[in-house]
């Protein structure tokens, strides 16, 4: 309804209360409008400048993309810590015990912390059971109850450290879970170093050991280990063949001897009291506690008679690894880490590169396993991805307009939501991870947007009779409003994933972060630039004086609609 039509009860009521407040901010956008108008109509007479400075603007989005560190997927809160103990080489499965059960008891009296669940003699990190190593996970209370950022999960992980210093009989670390179930079992990079040409467990420790040590002292690199190591306290059977067969005891009975009586062997299963029992047959532990014990053992040959296994073999101390790990066929050592807060985990396979560089003799290399192939493989595709979204969205606005300037008048605000983005990631501390690339996606689409309401007036103006100049002033002037009403509506609605907490916030914060700051930028920028660049574009491509007798109910059409100064209702 326009201004002389009597308003009804609740307008009037409105007016009543709100009137004020409505009148001034209409006047206060008033001249804001005039002083924009001005300021446009400048940049678009100096069009040469504005290019240049555009062209500056470029070249500091390269810049900042060079500068920002990249990243995959963020370390979350996923409401849990694993914690991984190892004792020196020979330690017993009871010291084990005892020090995983302590980290549990220290783990219970953190604030935050729900309860652990606790496995001594396992080894998660490469899936075996090993007494000299346990594992622990430590679940965290639910997000509403840890909302204060000391009960994070990285405030407790520099607890549970700080607590963790007076276990001497092991090394402890707290580590993340990864990002995504079923990558690998901790977050952090995880880097296999191969024995390509036979050098020998030993050389592969060796390499594996400085390759950590160096790693634990590269800034930017912590809790560098691996788990490989060829120092492990062995016994060595060697069993005499040629008196084996003079025995006649099959070298297969031996083995056999010794794996039911050292180790285990399954029998079957039976049920009994609604239950099913599983039957193993083994040596009692008091039977198998030396290696002597080993030579009073015995096994029985071709005639049935019972022979010592102390006649046909000698026992030996040694040392060896306690498993030997193969990575595509070639014998490996791991070797995990992860980046210090502030370095990106791009940044840290870039460190550990260099650390594999430096170390690895002739005959050695590596390769990546876990979420860290996955980043590897996934690459830098956003290069190729972006340019396509670009490329789709220029060809249906040249479909829309049957023109292919038009467009581009458009598309050359999109690389101003990138630099603002990428201004944003790094006010922030972020990385370019996949959760900003596909912020950086949905910025093509809203870019396009505004500056499609600037171009499509400014056309439609033109065809009355205006010059391009003028058009382009004008029609920049009618769509403020509508430009800086829905920016800002989108702006605000994307800022609680800015400050988002709880489950998956990082993943949150890095797409809200990419779109409000995107968003915020290319709205200044498009307001400024997209105006010239319809000048431009268009002074370059028309050939002929537009003719104003098809259009010519355009302009009485236009102004009282769409101006904001008017009386006329919008």
């Amino acid at each position: 309804k326009g201004h002389h039509v009597k308003k009804d009860w609740f307008a009037a009521g409105m007016d009543r209360v709100l009137g004020w407040f409505f009148r001034l901010f209409n006047k206060g956008f008033s001249t804001t409008t005039h002083g924009y108008t001005r300021a446009v109509g400048g940049v678009v007479r100096r069009g040469g400048i504005a290019l240049a400075v555009y062209a500056g603007l470029l070249v500091l989005t390269w810049g900042g993309f060079k500068i920002v560190p990249t990243g995959f997927i963020p370390t979350q809160d996923s409401g849990y810590l694993i914690v991984f103990a190892q004792l020196p080489e020979g330690a017993s499965l009871e010291r084990s015990h005892k020090i995983i059960s302590r980290a549990g008891e220290i783990a219970r009296t953190i604030p935050g912390v729900n309860g652990t669940v606790e496995f001594p003699g396992y080894n998660l990190l490469v899936g075996a059971n090993l007494p000299n190593a346990g594992t622990m996970f430590v679940s965290l209370e639910s997000f509403e109850h840890r909302k204060d950022p000391r009960k994070s999960a990285k405030a407790i992980m520099g607890q549970l450290y700080a607590r963790y210093d007076e276990l001497r009989d092991a090394r402890v670390l707290v580590l993340p879970p990864p990002p995504v179930r079923g990558l690998g079992s901790t977050a952090g990079f995880k880097m296999m170093i191969q024995d390509r040409a036979d050098l020998g467990l030993d050389a592969l420790a060796g390499t594996a050991f400085r390759t950590m040590v160096d790693g634990s002292q590269t800034p930017g690199l912590a809790q560098v280990f691996t788990t490989f190591t060829t120092r492990v306290p062995q016994i060595f059977v060697d069993v005499d063949r040629v008196k084996a067969k003079s025995m006649n005891v099959a070298l297969a009975d031996v083995n056999d001897t010794l794996q039911i009586y050292l180790g285990s062997l399954y029998v079957n299963d039976f049920n009994r009291f609604g239950r099913t029992y599983q039957v193993t047959a083994q040596a009692d532990a008091n039977f198998r506690v030396h290696a002597e014990d080993i030579q009073k053992l015995k096994t029985r040959n071709a005639a049935g008679d019972m022979v010592p296994l102390g006649t046909l073999v000698e026992v030996h101390e040694t040392t060896g690894p306690d498993k030997v790990i193969r990575y595509n066929m070639y014998p490996a050592a791991d070797i995990n880490g992860v980046a210090v807060p502030g370095v990106s985990s791009g940044q840290a396979i870039a460190l550990a590169q260099q650390l594999a560089a430096k170390e690895l003799p002739p005959g050695m290399g590596y390769e990546w396993t876990d979420l860290t192939y996955q980043e590897i493989l996934a690459g830098n595709t956003i290069v190729f991805i972006f340019p396509l979204c670009v490329l789709l969205v220029f060809l249906t606005l040249a479909a829309q307009y049957e023109s292919w300037s038009l467009p581009l008048a458009i598309i050359l605000i999109v690389p101003m939501c990138l630099l603002s983005a990428v201004a944003g990631i790094w006010l922030r501390h972020m990385d370019n991870n996949i959760f900003t690339q596909i912020g950086l996606i949905v910025l093509v689409g809203l870019a396009s947007k505004n500056a499609i309401l600037i171009v499509e007036f400014a056309k439609q103006l033109e065809d009355t009779g205006k010059s391009i100049t003028d058009a382009a002033i004008e029609a920049a002037r009618l769509r403020l409003r509508p430009i800086l009403m829905t920016s800002f509506a989108f702006i605000l609605g994307v800022v609680p994933l800015v400050i988002a907490s709880g489950a998956g916030a990082e993943m949150r914060q890095g797409l809200g972060t990419t779109v409000f700051f995107g968003m915020l930028g290319v709205t200044f920028f498009g307001l400024f630039l997209t105006p010239v660049f319809y000048v431009v574009i268009r002074k370059l491509t028309v050939r002929t004086t537009p003719t104003t007798q098809t259009v010519a109910v355009a302009e009485p059409i236009l102004s009282p609609m769409l101006d904001p100064t008017t009386h006329e209702a919008h």
